[in-house]
């Protein structure tokens, strides 16, 4: 451990309760620093898991605890855009992470009430985390980083196995899940990654939490109704839900009938490849929804133009800029663009998949007197006319190729 004293000077530590912020906190003790902790309630957990966490942070030596619930504004924040958008970054994860930078927000609110500059997390040198904590807390004001687990690893190279026993050393015990995995868990969904995860192996079965298992999967197909508001998801089979209660209902209910669940092996910030498992009923749920009523209440070039905003946007949320300006800009086209974004979507599951299976929406882009290849009030001779038109400078292009 370091031993730089730090005259007694308060940090506000962001804490979870697992392995490295567990020891982040003995680490902090050592070099001086008064510590106070703040787990930030992304809903990872119930109130029974909030306890354990106080708990644990208080038998660690934290001189305070806080607590602090960012379950509404996560959904406002991010979840809204993420929906209007429809992205996932390179075309697969829908972005679980995004709870870090309301996480250093809160923290850094705390700070300022504490009138201390020093903020602390548990992030390696190896991850995409860092990028995302750090980049946030330069973006929102001058403060001083302090990453315990970062510098450890310019002293040692099996960090885990030394965490664990600093902290088995002080009488602390380390969860069997912990030694083996890293876990993160909210409101979005569950990350896995370690272990056999990151040898590119198959995933032992307990390494997932929310998503059953084909052969427990209802034998019964789903059916829900989601009423949208300009986009915003308001009830769920009529009744009217905040957006925590959205995604909590939704988790449990897609959960049983394995909805959301995946593996992904993607491009990292720091330009390592990071494979991980993930679980995010809900959000899938409500994606497939919200695209639906997209696509048909949306004109032909907003439907072109909507996934190029969402990509960009995706990839400044997933690689740490949060902050960013033209991530407040993009978010500005999207909430236009869901002006018209209202009504009933039904999603249906027989398991492991969601479709959007019916439509209800006042302003559907549809007239009553056309049906695509049934009915329309143009002629077969005008049809060809207009193939003729709209073809006309590829056919010339392809004739010419054909003579060169």
């Amino acid at each position: 451990m370091q031993t730089t004293m730090q005259q007694d000077k308060t940090v506000v530590l962001a804490f979870s309760g697992g392995l490295d912020t567990s020891f982040c906190v003995l680490d902090l003790l050592q070099q001086g620093f008064r510590v106070e902790t703040v787990y930030v309630n992304s809903g990872g957990g119930d109130a029974h898991e909030a306890e354990h966490i106080k708990a644990r942070a208080l038998s660690l030596g934290a001189d305070r605890h806080h607590e602090i619930d960012i379950r509404e504004a996560l959904w406002t924040e991010f979840v809204l855009p993420l929906l209007h958008g429809g992205g996932r970054y390179q075309g697969q994860y829908p972005l679980l992470c995004s709870d870090r930078y309301l996480i250093v927000q809160e923290c850094l609110k705390l700070c300022d009430a504490l009138n201390t500059p020093y903020f602390a997390h548990g992030c390696t040198a190896m991850g995409n985390d860092q990028m995302r904590f750090d980049q946030s807390v330069h973006s929102l004001g001058h403060y001083s980083i302090i990453a315990p687990i970062r510098d450890l690893q310019k002293r040692c190279d099996d960090i885990r196995s030394y965490e664990i026993e600093v902290l088995k050393q002080a009488g602390h015990e380390v969860a069997l899940e912990h030694k083996r995995y890293s876990v993160n868990e909210n409101l979005l969904g569950v990350t896995w990654s370690g272990s056999e995860i990151d040898e590119y192996q198959m995933p032992a079965d307990d390494a997932w939490r929310w998503c059953k298992p084909r052969a427990h999967w209802p034998d019964e197909t789903l059916h829900l109704d989601i009423t949208f508001r300009q986009g915003v998801p308001v009830a769920l089979n009529h009744q009217a839900l905040t957006g925590a209660e959205f995604l909590q209902k939704l988790n449990k209910i897609l959960g049983n009938y394995g909805v959301g669940r995946a593996m992904y092996t993607g491009d990292t910030v720091i330009g390592l490849k990071g494979r991980i498992l993930f679980e995010c009923p809900g959000l899938e749920g409500l994606m497939v929804a919200a695209q639906a009523l997209l696509e048909c209440v949306s004109t032909q070039k907003q439907n072109q133009f909507r996934p190029l905003v969402a990509q960009q946007w995706c990839d400044l949320v997933y690689s740490g800029f949060y902050f960013e300006p033209h991530k407040q800009d993009l978010e500005a086209y999207l909430k236009r663009a869901v002006n018209y974004a209202n009504g009933t979507v039904r999603i249906s599951t027989d398991g492991g998949q969601v479709v959007a299976t019916a439509i209800d929406a006042p302003a559907r882009l549809q007239h009553r007197d056309i049906v695509y290849a049934q009915k329309a009030p143009w002629t077969p001779e005008q049809a060809e006319g207009f193939i003729k038109l709209a073809g006309l400078s590829s056919t010339m292009a392809a004739q010419v190729v054909q003579h060169d």
